[in-house]
C-alpha cells in the first residue's frame, strides 16, 4: 500500500477524540498536517505531543470556532495559504446536545446544524476547488449511526447528522468527474472524552483509533476505487 508521507491532510476537531486519533495516524506516516479545533490550548498541546512523537511529520495548527460561518471560511483561507492543494480533508468537528424534538432547549437545532453541518459545508467549499483542479483528493465526513436511524434523546443531533450524510452524498456525485473521492463514516459508540471514566476493559465500545485506521486504509486504495459509506459499530452492537 502507498504511504501518506508528505500528503497534505486537514483535520478539524483535531485536539481530542476521533480527530486526535486521525491526526496521530497520519503523523505516524509522515504526512503534512493542518489541524484545527476550537480550544487553542488543547490544540497546541496536541501539536507539541505529536511533533515530539513523530518528528518526520510537518504539523501546522490554528484555532477556529467552526460553528461560526466566517471562521469556517477563514480556516479554508488559512489552509489554502499554507498548501497548494489538500490531499485529505477530514470534516470531524462536531457537537452533541442530548434531547428530543419536543423538549430540547431552544436553539439546539441551530447549534447542531451550525457545528455538525455548516462547518463541513463551508470548509469544503473553500478547499475542494483546488482538489478539483488537481484531479485528486479525498474528503471524509464524520457522520454517525445517528445519520441512519433515529434514536431516543437524539433530537437535533440526529437531524444534523442525517443532513451531513445528505451533504456527503450530494458532494460525492458532484466530485466524480473530478476524481475527488467522498466518504461518509458512520461510527457507533466510540470511547472519547464524552464517555468520562467509562470502563472499557471488556471492549464494549470502539476506540477512536478504529476510525482512524479505517480512514488510513481508505486513502490507500487505487484511483479507481472509493469507499462511499462506512458503518462502524461495536462488535456487540449499539448501546
Amino acid at each position: 500500500m502507498n504511504s501518506n508521507k508528505g500528503k497534505n491532510v486537514v483535520i478539524t476537531g483535531a485536539s481530542r477524540g476521533i480527530g486526535l486519533a486521525v491526526a496521530e495516524a497520519f503523523a505516524a506516516e509522515g504526512a503534512t498536517l493542518l489541524l484545527s479545533s476550537r480550544n487553542e490550548v488543547a490544540l497546541y498541546n496536541t501539536v507539541a505531543a505529536l511533533q515530539t512523537k513523530y518528528p518526520e511529520a510537518l504539523i501546522k495548527a490554528k484555532a477556529f470556532d467552526l460553528s461560526v460561518k466566517e471562521q469556517s471560511i477563514q480556516l479554508g483561507k488559512w489552509v489554502n495559504d499554507n498548501c497548494k492543494a489538500v490531499d485529505v480533508l477530514v470534516n470531524n468537528a462536531g457537537n452533541f446536545v442530548p434531547g428530543s424534538v419536543h423538549n430540547e432547549p431552544d436553539g439546539s437545532l441551530e447549534t447542531m446544524i451550525n457545528t455538525n453541518l455548516y462547518s463541513a459545508y463551508h470548509l469544503t467549499r473553500a478547499i475542494v476547488p483546488n482538489m478539483m483542479a488537481a484531479k485528486s483528493g479525498s474528503v471524509f465526513n464524520i457522520c454517525s449511526i445517528a445519520s441512519l436511524q433515529a434514536y431516543a434523546n437524539g433530537g437535533a443531533y440526529s437531524i444534523s447528522k442525517f443532513a451531513l450524510l445528505g451533504f456527503s452524498k450530494n458532494l460525492r456525485e458532484e466530485m466524480k468527474p473530478h476524481n475527488v473521492k467522498v466518504c461518509a463514516i458512520m461510527p457507533g459508540a466510540v470511547l472519547t472524552d464524552s464517555w468520562g471514566d467509562y470502563d472499557n476493559s471488556k471492549n464494549r465500545i470502539m476506540e477512536a483509533k478504529d476510525v482512524a485506521d479505517i480512514i488510513i486504509t481508505a486513502t490507500k486504495l487505487s484511483a479507481a476505487a472509493v469507499i462511499e459509506d462506512i458503518v462502524l459499530r461495536p462488535q456487540l452492537g449499539d448501546l
